[in-house]
């Protein structure tokens, strides 16, 4: 009961916050709109199946969601500017409490989000299938692993360092290393081994593969974005353990 009275105050916290809102659910689309209409004008001898509506949207789908870390850092970094943290750090409620209130609201907002965008796809020349629910379901472990990023960017770093930390560097992170604008393999090297170490190529290989159809593919890629999930996860739950502690 304490989890979910603290996510309905985040839940409105996010409402409130219109603008951010807005451009964390139009800026997938409006990127989407756009490289559509960069491979609608490439020739089709080029071969460049990236652009393809099936192959482009999970991509984007995904990397739309380090929106969502953005999200989680601002808000905890704002409480942290009020007496409001200091107030719930005299109540009963727990560390993990604390991250899973953060959490909760931003999973269906993300669904949203990546719904918007499958939408969108369909109005694209996508093909309607029962596989689109499933790579949206798919989408959840990566979702929190850019909620368990902002959340640790919001408990150690201030209101203002947290949108150059989450804004723009997880955001060109994401981008490079996630296979959905170029095939890494195709720079190989210490570049392909780092996309591979991170989760967001194998994100969006799940994701492309659940609506490919490709069900036997899904799960080697997945583990390991839910592997990150618990991990990080787990980490801001202990970093925010003792920042309750010293400050306290």
């Amino acid at each position: 009961m304490r989890t979910y009275i603290f996510a309905s105050r985040n839940t409105k916290e996010i409402l409130r916050d219109v603008i951010t809102l807005f451009f964390g659910l139009a800026f997938p689309i409006v990127l989407l709109l756009l490289l559509y209409a960069i491979g609608s004008s490439v020739p089709k001898e080029a071969n460049m199946n990236m652009f393809d509506i099936e192959v482009l949207t999970p991509g984007i789908t995904v990397f739309g969601l380090c929106f969502i870390a953005l999200f989680s850092a601002q808000l905890i970094a704002k409480d942290k500017t009020t007496s409001f943290m200091m107030r719930l750090f005299t109540s009963p409620i727990k560390s993990h409490e604390f991250i899973l209130g953060y959490t909760l609201p931003l999973i269906p907002m993300s669904l949203v989000q990546t719904f918007i965008c499958y939408i969108v796809a369909l109005l694209l020349g996508l093909k309607f299938t029962p596989n689109i629910f499933l790579a949206a379901v798919v989408n959840i472990p990566i979702t929190l692993v850019f909620v368990a990023l902002g959340l640790l960017c919001g408990t150690v770093l201030s209101e203002k360092a947290v949108g150059g930390v989450c804004g723009a560097l997880l955001t060109n992170f994401s981008a490079w290393f996630s296979n959905i604008w170029f095939d890494t393999a195709l720079v190989g090297g210490w570049f392909e081994e780092v996309a591979n170490a991170l989760p967001f190529a194998h994100a969006v290989n799940a994701a492309r593969y659940a609506l490919n159809g490709e069900f036997e593919s899904i799960m080697p890629d997945l583990l390991w974005v839910i592997g990150y999930a618990v991990v990080l996860l787990a980490t801001s739950i202990a970093i925010f353990t003792v920042k309750m502690k010293k400050d306290k």
